[in-house]
């Protein structure tokens, strides 16, 4: 009979303490899998406790994968092995392939550091989880999972995005105005087939550079707008003839900055004073606001149809989960049926169905909850470790309230260039806010970006004493 020392519990009530001490045992394949595990009141009695106990500690370990349970016989140990990322197994080796090295570095050269990447944390994958949901899916979807889904996605999925939607983000949404693709590369594509070849095209500057890339691929015309402190300065869009305005109001890539209703209001009213002009709204990483409320959307005060919302499941699961989502206004939802109806969803139906069940059976609101709270820890970390050196005076701190980046600005007295140039002699990658600028400003040259979510939490401390011994060793003239 399995047994366990209930007495040294420490602080954690009964119930975690022996959900914790089952796990380890089917960890450490002391309880192999499709082992059975005693009934839930025959283990009460022998521990000597509660089988309302037993029964929550088997129900959190069920929610997790670690077990499952057959009607009529029983609890037992999952299979877990096949779904470890760190299993060697030359069948059952499961692992998400390293992200392609940033544009301008083709290869690794022994880089230490890697500051411009913004892969998530592949060990906090929910693997347990996804599996247990991928057994049900196989068990009880079988002739759906053969039939050919819609090409806005299935029903279903839609419809667990627009829940989550109005959840998390107080947005509306009519499921059948959301359309789902592999990745947002593949949904600017559709866009530019459903808004037609002739518009004209304005990203924000600086910005992420391969979305203006996207655009000239298709042989578009792309402006870069300038931005101040409120974001795109509305001057600059007026003055470049654009149509489309791609835009992340809620956080800015490079910059951080956020934008005020008030600038919202203004870009609103610009796309209301033409039939042609649309906003896609790039809301990326806005899951992960570490202080004060999450900004409401651009979509959610649009009363004219004038927004695209656009966001991916790549930044909250993992970087190789392609599946993003757009949401049409009504009257270009209308337009996508007539003429792009015939596309073929690129989203295979079995993993549109894992993801509708994970985020209809609330794994995917505790799956954010605990990626938050662990890049919030990394965050805090590496500002601390920034700010206790003894060379915090030389880099300054901007843009930390969210997402996996922040900005740090070095004083006018070091050279920037120098900089770059011993992080790369000392493998570290990092990039000068000046690569995400068409034409950049001098000053851009002083800040870089440091996107810190692929860094190990026990690796921090070490590559912040790199950034700080690749510091040149100068100081201000004092006359």
């Amino acid at each position: 009979m399995l047994t366990y020392q209930l007495e040294n519990k420490g602080g954690k009530c009964l119930y975690e303490f022996l959900y914790d001490c089952i796990k380890k045992d089917i960890l450490s394949g002391k309880l192999p899998a499709e082992s059975r595990l005693p009934s839930k009141r025959t283990f009460a009695k022998n521990l000597g406790i509660s089988v309302v106990t037993v029964e929550a500690s088997y129900s959190l370990l069920e929610d997790e994968g670690y077990i499952f349970s057959v009607p009529k016989k029983g609890f037992f140990v999952s299979d877990i092995k096949n779904f470890n990322m760190t299993e060697k197994s030359e069948e059952n080796e499961i692992r998400f392939p390293e992200a392609a090295a940033p544009a301008g570095n083709s290869e690794d050269d022994g880089i230490l550091f890697d500051f411009t990447s913004s892969r998530t944390c592949t060990d906090e994958f929910p693997f347990s989880v996804w599996a247990r949901i991928s057994r049900r899916i196989l068990s009880e979807k079988q002739n759906e999972l053969l039939q050919n889904p819609p090409a806005q996605g299935i029903p279903a999925l839609r419809n667990a995005i627009a829940n989550h939607l109005r959840q998390f983000r107080g947005m509306n949404v009519n499921p059948a105005q959301i359309i789902v693709g592999a990745g947002t590369e593949y949904l600017y594509g559709l866009l530019i087939l459903l808004l037609g070849f002739d518009r004209k095209y304005a990203v924000e500057n600086p910005s992420y550079t391969k979305i203006p890339r996207i655009y000239r691929t298709y042989g578009l015309e792309c402006r870069f707008i300038d931005l101040d402190d409120s974001g795109v300065r509305m001057d600059r869009l007026e003055e470049s003839g654009a149509d489309i305005i791609h835009i992340s109001p809620s956080h800015h890539f490079p910059t951080g900055i956020v934008m005020p209703v008030s600038r919202r209001y203004e870009l609103l009213k610009w796309a209301e004073e033409s039939d042609d002009r649309y906003i896609i709204e790039d809301d990326y990483d806005s899951e992960f606001r570490f202080s004060g409320k999450p900004v409401p959307s651009l979509q959610s005060i649009d009363i004219h149809g004038k927004v695209i919302y656009m966001n991916t499941f790549s930044k909250t699961l993992a970087s190789t989960v392609r599946i993003s989502y757009m949401i049409l206004p009504e009257a270009l939802s209308r337009r996508f049926s007539e003429r792009l109806n015939f596309y073929s969803c690129t989203v295979p139906t079995f993993e549109q169905f894992a993801l509708e069940r994970f985020i209809s059976g609330g794994f995917f609101e505790k799956h954010i909850n605990r990626m938050r709270k662990l890049y919030q820890n990394k965050k805090n970390l590496i500002s601390e470790v920034i700010r206790k050196n003894e060379g915090s005076h030389r880099i300054g701190i901007f843009g930390e309230e969210a997402g996996f980046h922040f900005l740090i600005r070095l004083p006018d007295y070091i050279d920037g260039k120098k900089f770059m140039e011993n992080t790369r002699a000392g493998k570290i990658r990092l990039n000068p806010l000046s690569a995400y600028y068409s034409g950049a400003p001098e000053e851009a040259g002083r800040f870089f970006v440091v996107n810190y979510s692929s860094i190990p939490a026990d690796k921090i401390e070490d590559a912040v004493k790199m950034i700080f011994d690749c510091l040149p060793a100068q100081e201000p003239v004092l006359r």
